[in-house]
């Protein structure tokens, strides 16, 4: 019985660690520096700034989208910068960001597209792909 009892706490162990790994093209993401941006842009990454703020349905919203797309194969090269429309004002005055819910991409140094307040699944891949 005690074995049993150990085999069935590492099996346990080992299922909950699987389920926390992240798959190898999952999407990175990060909170927005000026220096990790730079140096994103430096290398041609594909960028994604992401203007959020907890309080805002919309990005709650986006939020349950993203993630399901994240989950693609294609995006694996993504970087996603989180920016906290409440915390850095001077991000948004950066990029003039006058809403929260805003994604902005970018390729490298060239800014591709913008867009606030979208939700539909379509629309944020669309977006996603421009960063590409």
């Amino acid at each position: 019985m005690i074995i049993l009892s150990r085999r069935t706490a590492l099996l346990s162990a080992a299922c909950g660690l699987l389920a926390t790994m992240v798959p190898a093209w999952a999407t990175e993401r990060q909170p927005y520096t000026e220096e990790a941006f730079l140096a994103a842009q430096k290398a041609g990454r594909s960028i994604v700034i992401e203007v959020h703020a907890p309080w805002c349905p919309i990005c709650a919203k986006q939020k349950v989208v993203m993630k399901e797309l994240e989950k693609k194969p294609e995006y694996d090269k993504l970087l996603i910068f989180m920016v906290d429309f409440d915390s850095q004002k001077d991000v948004l005055k950066k990029f003039r960001v006058t809403h929260q819910s805003t994604y902005i991409s970018f390729t490298g140094t060239d800014e591709m597209q913008r867009s606030t307040g979208i939700t539909d699944p379509m629309s944020l891949d669309a977006l996603l792909q421009t960063a590409l």
